[in-house]
């Protein structure tokens, strides 16, 4: 059978030649990401800062006039409010910073949304109003951060059981490097930060996750065929080895996000962004943070080694050969 290749078959690209080079680049992105967050932090939308949320619609299927939705709401005194799409042309939903008061306050602010806005456009009606409290939106930024950490930390043990130590702790530093940086791009971009955002960071880590148990597979398997073959040499020849099937499912997700990026409204971009920048950094990390970190850490290749292949419960006997691995 014939595949597809983005690469030819028997590269030799020498990835560990400049890996103190993309090692010392990630390190100073790492550190204006850091630093970056602690000076003017992130564009944090309502739900993790409070305010006010208001879904309106239009009748007929008609689309909703945005920019006209807009200036009303300013007209109103809500400066600076986000109307956006939402989900369908002829949705929309009205975010509006917290204002002065209590939660009375804040619901006199809605009232007085879902009373003015549809009298000044005919044929847009109100659907539904909320209002995010301060205490709400910080118990949302605390699981948020809680669900990342844990995410992390349950990679590292789940990696350290399947391979060694060296391999779960150089996953879960690329990890933290691609989760690190996705924050520092939210920094600079001033993109909106929000619930959305922190689903989009859990799903890079799945995606980085499995990009790297895939070269780390091949490491091993090459380790326990090749036991004379120098470690930076064997690490070369796994990414060279893997580098088609990296390349094609990186470019292949990256059509798809590109497509919702474009076409799929504002209610997403945020979302989408997030996901392109993740994939482009998850499938870096993977080749140059990733495997040179087996090196930094003195991975010992007896502990990989299996004298009799017939006790390594890793090896399926049985399993009929696939094409895709020779990718």
């Amino acid at each position: 059978m014939m595949l597809l290749r983005l690469v030819p078959e028997n590269t030799k690209i020498n990835f560990m030649s400049v890996r103190k080079i993309a090692i010392a680049l990630s390190a100073i992105l790492l550190v204006a990401s850091i630093a970056l967050f602690a000076v003017q932090s992130l564009n944090y939308g309502i739900d993790f800062k409070g305010g006010i949320s208001v879904e309106v619609q239009m009748e007929d299927g008609k689309a909703v006039p945005i920019d006209e939705v807009r200036q009303v709401v300013n007209d109103m005194g809500y400066v600076g409010a986000s109307v956006r799409e939402f989900g369908r042309q002829d949705d929309a939903m009205i975010r509006i910073e917290r204002q002065p008061g209590d939660a009375d306050a804040q619901g006199a602010v809605i009232q007085r949304v879902r009373e003015e806005l549809p009298a000044a456009i005919p044929g847009l009606t109100f659907l539904d109003g909320n209002f995010i409290s301060p205490t709400v939106s910080e118990e949302l930024k605390r699981d948020g951060t809680l669900a990342v950490t844990i995410a992390v930390i349950a990679v590292l043990i789940y990696i350290w059981f399947r391979f060694e130590w060296q391999f779960g702790l150089g996953a879960v530093v690329a990890l933290v490097h691609d989760v690190l940086l996705t924050v520092g791009f939210f920094a600079v971009t001033r993109l909106e930060f929000n619930l959305s955002i922190i689903a989009a960071i859990l799903t890079i880590i799945g995606y980085s996750l499995n990009d790297t148990v895939v070269v780390y597979d091949r490491i091993r398997e090459n380790i326990r065929k090749f036991r004379k073959m120098p470690m930076d040499e064997l690490i070369n020849f796994s990414l060279n080895q893997t580098l088609s099937r990296t390349l094609m499912t990186s470019l292949t997700t990256l059509l798809a996000l590109f497509a919702l990026f474009f076409l799929g409204g504002p209610a997403i971009q945020g979302f989408t962004a997030a996901m392109i920048w993740g994939i482009v950094i998850g499938t870096y990390s993977s080749i140059f943070i990733a495997s040179p970190l087996l090196l930094m850490f003195n991975l010992r290749r007896e502990a990989m080694i299996i004298e009799d292949e017939k006790d390594d419960p890793t090896v399926d006997k049985s399993r009929p050969s696939n094409p895709f691995e020779q990718m």
